[in-house]
């Protein structure tokens, strides 16, 4: 890569909008100044951005291999449809995935999500093994896909081995469907030291703990203490409160709400992103903000599966971002809108996410989802300041939704009414443009091999 230098008119600054800003970034794809009112002139040789420029959106959670199956789960299959049944149907999907199918939808997600505003992923792998449920010689096999996919596709990485051993709390064991996702304490470690020696710099590599209903708290607590011997500032996430069942099963295993037995028993800091965190009460929540964990929310993902509606005014200046999860929609502003919408729907009040400080709602969401997103990476991203990575999207100040609109309007505008036709001109990623003129140069080949394997899926995985 080569240094490079890129002016604004309009630039989303971790302070709020600022005018005629200019942007360089060195060979190492790393912002090394940020000047607004530069007094840029044409002759200045720094070209000039279509449009307002925000800091690339870290995606937080997701599930690839989950992309094969969104839209498929649309019908009811019993008069109680959840969660849980939509839970069978995807593990059977799970179950069928080989490497080949898994880099090839990877890539296509990766592709859509650079187009989408996403610059960066944070990949909660727990797909480790054969479809037979026996490891493969290479016990990351199924996560170098992944790694492949990203570099393939240009997007920025942060790899998440999960450890899965159970199949509820008090240690139930773990079904056939979870087969794949089984693993020792110190096998899952061992994959965790494999991705860091393998790649290095070029992927940033932590840990997840699938659940509490997933992991027993022995094996948690071996597990962060081996973590903390490999990287004691590697980021650690965690499904938790996602659904009212875990929360009412936590409850007659410990005697307690999963959020409030995390707390007391493992070490949650700011290096933990506690996903979905959907059903808490106030204490729970005021507790949680305060350890500077990030809140995962995946509103478009919670909403599709009925999971219920994140207690956004309860977290107060707690951190969060937002990540898409399965994948049924995989558009950064299409999250805002549904974590503000939901809001809506709940306190019957608009622009619940506006603040004293920050009233545009779409600038005040960007802003806290970027940050609370590169917490969660444990990345140096999400904001247009130097030290951060040259992550970045540019609009499109020709699109209907936003011509002729002051920034902070235009980026209301993009959020909440550009529709399907994005209004993303430009994407960056450590200094390299990934997407111009709102496409991946990817783009099509990624869709069709895609399209090939979800059909092999299809057959494999006949309806029940």
């Amino acid at each position: 890569m080569a240094a490079g230098a890129l002016h604004a008119s309009d630039a989303l600054l971790p302070t709020g909008w600022a005018r005629d800003v200019v942007i360089e970034w060195d060979a190492a794809g790393r912002i090394t100044w940020v000047r607004p009112h530069s007094g840029w002139s044409q002759t200045s040789g720094v070209a000039r951005a279509a449009g307002p420029v925000l800091p690339g959106m870290p995606n937080l959670h997701s599930h690839a291999f989950q992309r094969a199956f969104a839209g498929l789960a649309e019908f009811r299959g019993s008069s109680d449809d959840s969660f849980w049944s939509w839970r069978d149907r995807m593990y059977r999907v799970a179950n069928a995935v080989t490497p080949e199918d898994l880099d090839t939808i990877a890539t296509h997600l990766f592709v859509e999500m650079l187009e989408a505003g996403y610059t960066s992923v944070c990949e909660f792998h727990y797909l480790h093994h054969d479809v037979d449920g026996r490891p493969y010689a290479d016990r990351a096999t199924l996560a170098r896909a992944i790694v492949r996919a990203a570099d393939r596709a240009g997007i920025g990485l942060t790899m998440l081995p999960v450890l899965y051993q159970q199949s509820g709390f008090g240690g139930a064991p773990p079904t056939d469907g979870q087969r794949r996702f089984i693993n020792r304490t110190d096998a899952l470690l061992d994959l965790v030291r494999a991705l860091r020696v393998a790649h290095g710099d070029m992927v940033r590599v932590g840990l997840a703990l699938h659940s509490l209903r997933a992991v027993t708290p022995e094996a948690m607590r071996d597990a962060l203490a081996g973590l903390a011997t490999i990287d004691p500032f590697a980021p650690i996430h965690v499904h938790v409160a996602e659904q009212m069942r875990e929360v009412e099963d936590c409850v007659a295993w410990s005697g307690q709400r999963p959020v409030a037995w995390l707390l007391d028993h493992a070490p949650v800091d700011a290096r933990w992103c506690l996903v979905h965190a959907t059903h808490m009460l106030d204490d729970e929540a005021a507790r949680a903000a305060a350890t500077g964990a990030v809140a995962g929310l995946c509103p478009t993902t919670e909403a599709n599966l009925g999971d219920g509606i994140f207690g956004f005014p309860r977290w107060g200046e707690g951190r969060w971002g937002v990540g898409s999860d399965s994948h049924i929609t995989v558009n950064a502003a299409d999250e805002l809108r549904m974590l503000e919408y939901s809001q809506r729907l709940a306190t019957h009040r608009r622009n619940v996410a506006a603040t004293p400080r920050e009233p545009h709602v779409a600038t005040a969401l960007t802003l806290a989802a970027a940050a609370g997103g590169a917490a969660a990476s444990g990345r140096p991203i999400g904001a247009l300041a130097p030290g951060a990575r040259a992550d970045f999207v540019v609009l499109d100040a020709r699109h209907p939704a936003i011509a002729d609109l002051p920034a902070p309007a235009a980026l209301d505008a993009h959020v909440f009414a550009s529709g399907r036709g994005r209004a993303i001109a430009t994407v960056v990623v450590g200094g390299r443009t990934v997407v111009a003129g709102g496409r991946h140069p990817l783009r099509d080949d990624a869709a069709s091999a895609f399209v090939r394997v979800r059909a092999l899926l299809a057959a494999r995985t006949p309806a029940p």
